[in-house]
């Protein structure tokens, strides 16, 4: 029996799983690291730490599996994508605190390259929509902001990374500075349609090329871990951006195919194939993955406040002590009691892209109770999920059929009900529902051998329980329509 490892480095935690040759979890790992907010609209993570919790539940979850190293065929790389790390090459320092995705500093040079243009220009090589989500102007801002940054790296000092090129560079003892292209994708730097870096990106930006890592298959072998890691060398042989992780998870390999992750936030993804489809209506053309033989694409849309809102109800408001507590809660009152929930702490995501946008809550009354609010919280996201949809089938003229879903939130089974009524289509969790770091060990198997080729992966996705809507139809139009007019009234709150 072969076994594959997955480090699946989150926004809010580091977990490791063990899988078999069959897609089996074998253990789990995990450990939650510091979220750190310097001011509103802020956000960031301290790399050493994200890189020491992964370590650590490295070594737990082969300890709980009782695995030596020489078992472990390979190991995959899923991580928190646009989160953005600069370090010194010589000692492997951080120069700052990574900048996490939710992180909105940049909405004003955003606004700037608006004004001055460029925003179609950034749209047709990148696929992405001019927003501070995206790692090219956090980047730029890093080498702007910390004191001798920008001379340091034109001199070819400093290298930048997303979190899964911060995990290399560290497991291979600083020998491989590298990525893969479903990450390089999110860096508002990288051409979709050449696969490689941009020129005209880089001088729009301001990044000078000899920061960025090299950009390699998703599955391939990046290189092997430090001596002093494990007692053995493990090659690591599959990296991907943990969405696009996920859509390979859900054997999501032909076009149509599409998933939802509920996670920190939400992440919708249509499988287009050998082919980008551009977005008319406020998506994402991103790429999904290349195993070899060329770029795959996705449409995306993303939500920036999924799984977070209920992360809100226990730390923030503190009206449920764990995470697992709030179905109950929610389930205790039979709706909402009119309340609506907008969720955009860090600004709005797809459709809507407004960096401005902030949380509302509306239709409060006397008999308002924490129920009614918990409720409220897990509707938003189902929400928030439709609206993406709707922009995805208009997009792709492709009605969809089911939507395979996964992330700790799908294991709420009010929220994936109310999920199938909203959206008049059967909602599916997954078997295995860690299919995130279960895409990355299968990009791992790929290119070590374990598994022959992608039929062989599509033959284990197993379906573990289907949601059918039963909502009145005219009832989920009004329910949407009063969404849509809170959603107008948490927009452009904020101002510069």
């Amino acid at each position: 029996m072969s076994y594959l490892l997955a480090l699946d480095q989150g926004t809010t935690s580091s977990r490791a799983i063990v899988f078999d040759e069959r897609g089996t979890t074998i253990s789990v790992a995990q450990k939650e690291f510091t979220q750190i907010y310097p001011q509103p609209g802020w956000v960031e993570h301290r790399a050493d730490e994200i890189w020491s919790t992964q370590l650590s539940v490295t070594v737990e979850a082969l300890a709980q599996a009782h695995l030596t190293p020489n078992r472990i065929a390979a190991i995959g790389i899923t991580n928190q994508r646009e989160t953005t790390v600069v370090w010194d090459r010589a000692t492997g320092e951080p120069i700052h605190n990574a900048i996490v995705w939710q992180d909105r500093r940049t909405a004003a040079f955003c606004d700037q390259l608006r004004r001055d243009g460029l925003e179609h220009e950034i749209q047709q090589r990148t696929g992405l929509m001019l927003d501070p989500y995206f790692s090219g102007t956090k980047l730029r801002w890093l080498l702007n902001n910390v004191p001798g940054a920008r001379a340091r790296a034109e001199k070819g000092e400093l290298a930048f990374g997303t979190i899964d090129s911060w995990l290399i560079w560290n497991l291979t003892g600083g020998k491989v500075h590298a990525t893969d292209p479903s990450n390089a994708s999110r860096t508002m730097l990288y051409n979709i349609h050449t696969g490689a870096w941009d020129d005209e990106l880089l001088r729009i930006l301001e990044v000078p090329r000899s920061v960025l890592p090299e950009v390699r298959p998703s599955s391939g072998v990046f290189g092997e871990t430090s001596p002093d890691i494990f007692s053995r060398p493990l090659p690591i042989a599959g990296v991907a951006g943990d969405q696009q992780a996920a859509l390979f998870g859900q054997a999501c390999f032909a076009p149509g195919l599409t998933k939802n992750t509920y996670g920190t936030g939400c992440f919708m993804l249509m499988q287009t194939g050998t082919k980008p489809v551009a977005s008319t209506n406020r998506l994402l053309t991103t790429v999904a993955w290349d195993t070899g033989a060329g770029l795959n694409y996705a449409l995306e849309g993303a939500v920036f406040i999924g799984g977070a809102v209920v992360q809100w109800l226990r730390d923030g408001l503190q009206i449920i002590r764990n995470s697992s507590e709030v179905e109950a809660l929610a389930t205790s009152v039979p709706d909402s009691g009119g309340v609506i929930l907008v969720p955009a702490f860090t600004g709005l995501g797809a459709p809507h892209w407004d960096a401005y946008a902030r949380g509302t809550m509306l239709g409060i009354t006397r008999g308002t109770t924490s129920a009614h609010i918990a409720r409220a919280a897990l509707e938003a996201i189902a929400f928030q999920v439709a609206d993406l949809l709707s922009a995805m089938q208009a997009d792709s003229s492709i009605d969809l059929k089911e939507l395979r879903v996964d992330g700790g939130a799908s294991q709420n089974n009010l929220l994936a009900q109310f999920q199938a009524d909203l959206l008049g289509v059967p909602v599916v969790r997954a078997g295995v529902t860690e299919t995130t770091a279960l895409g990355a060990a299968y990009l791992a198997g790929l290119a070590s051998g374990v598994f022959p080729n992608q039929e062989a992966i599509a033959q284990q996705w197993s379906e573990g329980r289907r949601f059918e809507p039963a909502m009145d139809r005219d009832h989920v139009g009004a329910l949407r329509a009063k969404w849509t007019r809170a959603v107008a009234r948490s927009r452009d709150w904020e101002t510069e």
